[in-house]
């Protein structure tokens, strides 16, 4: 009915009565509907080729029915055709006219399921009714009718036969679309007029086909290279995806030529040595070195061949183009938000505010994008405002089978395995990787719309997978009938070949040239790709030398602030726009850490926390904060963040003060977030960030530590273990809110023994800070100390407002972070017969419970840095009391977990002899704690006594 609406929904559907209704009333009187509406029915005036102008239909039916009743009914039936239709012809062109506009719509959201995309045509392709001209009555006698074609790019008027050949051609050839879900017109428009202007139909040279072969040669040159020289050795090949290697090749040299500086590429394990040499530029002899285990040790762990990440740069029509492949481990899609996180703060770090010279590239495997939920969190961050980098490009390699699952009925509940980047409004575009010319053309439009619009896009390259899961593995015994076919297929780059030397642009001479001139190559070593560009420094590249060689952990830092400069932080922390109205706990909040600039009050936590951020910004280093509740703090603390409570709903943007934007004229960036409620992406993201800006702060904070195992993937393949497997340093600072206060198994624990265990060679450290002033120093010396370790601190949830656990100006002014905090009481070291030894809150209960029984021959000491353990500090601690018989390791944790089974070992070797050993703590259990409350305390109240039980 009308050409925008068919444009915007599949069918009328249940939407039909109201729709009629509305044209109804417009027939009648324009000017009684909504001026939108008003405006779609004069458009549908104009584009229907009639006549006469449509008049209101409901008197003409009535008129039949009383016509019908009239005893001259046949005369009174004519005169009423006569007066009232201006032609029943007309009328049946219009209806036909709608049809046809519909029937163009129906392809462009369709047209997919009938493209020829399966370079196998192992699945089978199911009919689609309403891609059939009968589904809208029109039959072979329509085919010669000339129609309005509507808003279909090209001719305004085609006759039915050639408009079925446009759509045909264009959404049902080897490319096929997917985008009318889009909201956004314009860029449904955009693509149309991509595809529908050259009917999907690429126009490359004779010469740009020649290197089409050549990339595809040097694709499958490498694999089969190996195949034969390395036999039976895992390398997880990309024969039956060789196309994969010119779309990177067009993606790269497109990228340069509007602008692209630099490009971060992310992938799993499948095709990943040919993107490595073909795309990347690694010379095959390094790599024949890494298959003969003759490759130099220079890490203490290293990695397999097929998850090494690389840098180069290539040269291209706009000038060089910088790429880095990052590593990755064998946990299908995890590097994803990492590579998003290292692309924002290489933006940042060339001021790409847009996402114009830094981009992602993505490499998916079928099954692992449709089923790995970290796809889904990485594609919900590409729209926020913390996180979006400006689009990325993702590729699908679809192999169709996932190990040994090829049936989609397994694989997924979806019709297709991109389905999922439709949450995002992502087009997806589907292209046959046995025509690499469809792929190449698929990989111009995706690049230029993720330029234009600044959004994700889909590649879904539909090919096969030639070996195996890897070379040891025998497909034949799940995939018989799948395998028979492939064994058959000669290869894209044998079609390809075939059909340019048809066409008469190639000899079959230049072609077994091309093969035996990559073969000769590999011989020697070389990397034949002329355009990667070796030794090449990026401008824009990172000093990383004042980290690589930082000396000992323990190394003396001054972190100490001037007290004058620390009160003239305070007053810019506290100093708030007349007009901005605070929350009432909020405002009493910032009247007291003005009392406590004044030295009046003491300073808690959130002062301390919001004076080292201070501190930092005024000296030059930018901060990056995320979590889901980091900007007031999940137990509201910080406060980093101020909240107008005027303000109106739309003015969301104007409604927020961050003082810490406002501590000097020229200080560094404060950037804070809330993040989406994610720990996986999220902390992937701030991980990849990292380890491209070691010289900025950057913080993840988890609302409650329990659920940083959401994150456990990134924890283990990434921050513990990414220097010894890959090299690669990393400042991150994790806070994760840790204590037993009765809140239950999933509110109490951040499981502080699994850092504990993954703790060796001084790849993290592990801080448990007990009062305001070790946060401070702590967070300071993150950044002044010529280190970059990942922190991970157990930040206190209780001990926030604890009575005890505050400090003053004087503890900033003076001092650093000390790894052992010794007994603060005036004890008589000689008589003290017991030193209890603990972490974080339960010191503060173990003191209470010491003075309120009286108790004088036991010391307490805390044990504030867990690793690098601090055996100096330590040993001089427990040499401080020479009569000391018993050593009591207490903690709130179960024994099986906490700190209990690591700090034993430390314990036992700095002992002496004659010294016994013993523990606190809560019973070994499943759970992390109970859920009780009667039950909690109970448990507290009696570990804290057993610390001070007569025997051990």
């Amino acid at each position: 009915m009308m050409k925008q609406l068919l444009e915007n929904s599949a069918l009328f559907g249940a939407n039909a009565p109201f729709i009629e209704d509305l044209y109804e009333k417009y027939l009648k009187n324009p000017d009684s509907i909504a001026a939108e509406w008003r405006s779609y029915f004069d458009s549908l005036q104009q584009t229907l080729t009639i006549t006469t102008r449509d008049i209101p239909h409901t008197p003409i039916i009535e008129s039949f029915v009383q016509t019908a009743r009239s005893p001259s009914s046949e005369k009174n039936l004519a005169q009423l055709q006569k007066s009232a239709i201006p032609s029943i012809r007309d009328e049946s062109k219009e209806r036909k006219q709608i049809t046809v506009l519909q029937l163009i719509n129906m392809y462009r959201f369709l047209g997919v399921r009938l493209a020829h995309l399966d370079p196998l045509n192992h699945q089978q392709v199911s009919d689609v009714p309403e891609l059939d001209p009968a589904f809208y009555e029109l039959t072979e006698a329509d085919m010669e009718t000339v129609f309005n074609t509507g808003s279909l790019v090209g001719q305004e008027h085609a006759s039915l036969q050639e408009i079925l050949q446009i759509l045909r051609q264009t959404y049902c050839g080897t490319i096929g679309a997917e985008y009318m879900y889009l909201t956004d017109l314009k860029q449904k428009r955009w693509i149309q007029n991509r595809l529908e202007g050259p009917r999907s139909q690429p126009n490359l040279t004779a010469d740009y086909k020649r290197h089409i072969l050549e990339r595809l040669t040097a694709a499958e040159g490498l694999e089969k290279y190996l195949h034969t020289r390395y036999v039976g050795q895992k390398r997880f090949s990309g024969e039956g995806n060789e196309s994969l290697i010119p779309l990177l090749d067009k993606l790269l040299q497109h990228a340069g030529e509007i602008g692209v500086q630099e490009i971060i590429i992310g992938m799993a394990h499948r095709g990943r040595l040919n993107v490595l040499v073909n795309t990347l530029g690694k010379m095959p002899s390094d790599l024949f070195l890494e298959f003969e285990g003759k490759k130099v040790q220079t890490l203490t762990a290293g990695d397999v061949k097929y998850h090494q990440g690389f840098s180069s740069a290539v040269m291209t029509p706009g000038g060089i183009v910088y790429l880095a492949l990052a590593f990755n481990p064998s946990h299908l899609e995890i590097v994803n938000p990492v590579v998003e996180g290292s692309v924002l703060a290489r933006q940042h770090r060339l001021h790409d505010k847009n996402g114009e010279l830094v981009i992602p590239i993505l490499l998916h495997g079928d099954a692992a994008f449709s089923g790995q939920g970290v796809v889904m969190e990485t594609l919900n961050l590409s729209q926020t405002r913390g996180y979006g980098t400006g689009g990325t490009v993702h590729i699908i390699i679809n192999n169709q089978i996932g190990f040994t699952t090829s049936d989609p009925r397994d694989s997924r509940s979806t019709l297709y395995c991109t389905d999922v980047a439709k949450m995002i409004e992502a087009p997806i575009f589907h292209v046959n990787g046995d025509d690499p010319e469809a792929v190449v053309m698929v990989t111009e439009i995706a690049l230029d719309f993720r330029m234009q619009f600044h959004k994700d896009v889909v590649i879904d390259l539909v090919c096969f997978r030639k070996q195996g899961h890897n070379e040891q593995d025998e497909p034949m015994v799940t995939q018989p009938s799948m395998y028979r076919i492939i064994n058959k297929h000669p290869g894209t780059r044998k079609f390809y070949a075939d059909k340019l030397e048809a066409a008469g642009i190639i000899e079959v001479t230049e072609t077994e040239a091309m093969v035996k001139a990559y073969y000769d190559a590999m011989d020697a070593g070389h990397n034949p790709n002329k355009t990667i560009l070796y030794d090449y420094k990026s401008p824009h590249s990172v000093n990383w030398v004042p980290f690589l060689n930082p000396g000992k952990w323990n190394q003396p830092i001054k972190t100490e602030i001037p007290i004058d400069e620390l009160k003239h932080l305070v007053e810019r922390l506290t100093d708030i726009p007349a007009t901005f109205k605070l929350h009432p706990r909020v405002e009493k909040i910032i009247a007291d850490r003005r009392e406590m600039g004044k030295g009046n009050l003491p300073l808690d936590w959130g002062m301390a926390e919001n004076l080292a951020y201070a501190s930092l910004l005024k000296e030059g280093y930018p901060i990056r904060f995320s979590g889901q509740d980091s900007g007031r703090g999940t137990f509201f603390h910080r406060h980093a963040v101020l909240h107008d409570q005027n303000r109106l709903q739309e003015q969301r943007e104007d409604g927020t003060y961050v003082p810490l934007r406002y501590i000097a004229a020229k200080q560094s960036d404060f950037t804070i977030i809330d993040s989406m409620l994610s720990e996986e992406a999220v902390l992937g993201f701030e991980y990849g960030y990292a380890t491209a800006q070691p010289n900025r702060l950057v913080i993840w904070e988890a609302q409650f530590g329990d659920f940083a195992n959401g994150a456990q993937v990134v924890i283990d393949q990434f921050i513990t273990s990414g220097e010894a497997k890959w090299g690669r340093l990393c400042g991150l600072v994790m806070m994760l809110p840790h204590g037993y206060e009765g809140q239950g198994p999933e509110h109490s624990s951040a499981r502080l023994e699994r850092f504990l265990q993954l703790c060796a060679e001084y790849n993290i450290q592990v801080c448990i800070p007990s009062t305001p002033a070790q946060i401070f120093h702590l967070l300071r010396r993150q950044m002044i100390r010529p280190i970059r370790k990942p922190l991970i601190i157990m930040m206190p949830k209780s001990m926030l407002r604890h009575k005890e656990s505050v400090s003053s100006l004087e503890d900033l002014a003076h001092g650093q972070f000390q790894a052992v905090i010794p007994e603060v009481e005036n004890l008589d070291t000689d008589k003290i017969k017991r030193i209890i030894t603990c972490s974080g809150k339960i010191y503060y209960e173990l003191s209470a419970y010491r003075r309120k029984q009286g108790i004088t021959d036991m010391a307490i000491i805390r044990l504030e840095q867990l690793y690098p353990f601090p055996h100096e500090n330590f040993q001089a601690e427990i040499d401080r009391y020479p009569n000391t018989k018993e050593i009591i390791w207490c903690q709130e944790e179960p024994g099986n977990q906490g700190a209990w089974h690591r700090i034993q070992h430390y314990i036992l070797r700095h002992k002496r002899p004659e010294q016994i050993l013993g523990y606190a703590l809560r019973p070994s259990s499943a759970s992390p704690s109970v859920g009780y409350l009667a039950l909690d305390r109970f448990q507290q109240n009696e570990l804290i006594e057993a610390a001070f039980r007569d025997k051990i």
